[in-house]
């Protein structure tokens, strides 16, 4: 493991092996947020930083807010694995990945530490800012690995992060009653709502038929952005919420 300077002024360096080439020199213009989902920080981060794991971070972010950076930024992590967003299939080339010490749905979805989501934020701000990567593309590993992946979790407090100027967020629709759209449903309105997702992102064919993939991204994308219910249904507030988080988008003003 080659030791190297840290590209945050705030991390101490521990080498993980478990690096690569960017495939085609891409530039990082995406940060993935993942939880370890592991009992212990220390154990987590032994894991991220073993060849047999073949898995790593750029960044390891502790329950005190301490941060260890892994991989130089210049070079592709092993964070995401098979993943996807906006038509990119290959995100650890495009991506700084974050590592957050916490143990999960594993261990019960436990609060983020105030001082430890403050790190993140600072982190995150600063990777931003150097890599210039929008606010829309500060992800979870839920929205680009739908299904696959459930982290950083629904307690994960995206909104505390806009408010710190990272990633983009608006107040989620009240719940309410009225139609709604589930699994095994089909038609225009389906259509629509797998058009909207794929326009903010999600890896998701447009095809009217409400699918077993279509409730796996409806559900990452309620895991992200409306939080208080996280069901796979289609409901008023699941899609007044993306379809406000569309037009608040660059490209489309």
């Amino acid at each position: 493991m080659t030791p190297f300077n840290a590209d945050y002024a705030g991390a101490t360096v521990r080498p993980s092996p478990n690096h690569g080439e960017r495939v085609g020199g891409r530039r990082p213009d995406m940060i993935i947020l993942h939880y370890t989902g592991m009992p212990s920080g220390a154990q987590a981060l032994s894991w991220l930083c073993n060849e047999e794991s073949q898995v790593s971070s750029h960044y390891f972010v502790h329950e005190d807010g301490s941060v260890v950076q892994l991989v130089p930024e210049e070079r592709r992590a092993w964070h995401a694995g098979k993943s996807s967003w906006a038509g990119e299939t290959d995100i650890n080339s495009c991506s700084i990945g974050i590592e957050i010490a916490n143990p999960g749905h594993p261990g019960g979805l436990p609060e983020y530490p105030a001082v430890q989501i403050a790190a993140v934020v600072e982190l995150c701000r600063n990777c931003g800012e150097r890599w210039q990567v929008g606010p829309e593309r500060v992800l979870g590993h839920s929205d680009v690995a739908p299904i696959r992946k459930v982290d950083p979790g629904e307690n994960f407090p995206w909104e505390k992060l806009h408010l710190g100027g990272v990633g983009h967020w608006i107040d989620p629709a009240q719940i309410s009653g009225g139609r709604f759209f589930q699994f095994g449903e089909s038609g225009q309105p389906i259509e629509a709502l797998q058009s909207m997702l794929s326009l903010y992102g999600y890896g998701i064919e447009i095809t009217g038929n409400f699918c077993e993939r279509t409730k796996g991204v409806v559900e990452a994308f309620q895991r992200h952005f409306r939080p208080q219910l996280v069901d796979g249904i289609a409901d008023f507030s699941t899609i007044d919420t993306l379809h406000r988080l569309l037009k608040s988008l660059p490209k489309f003003n």
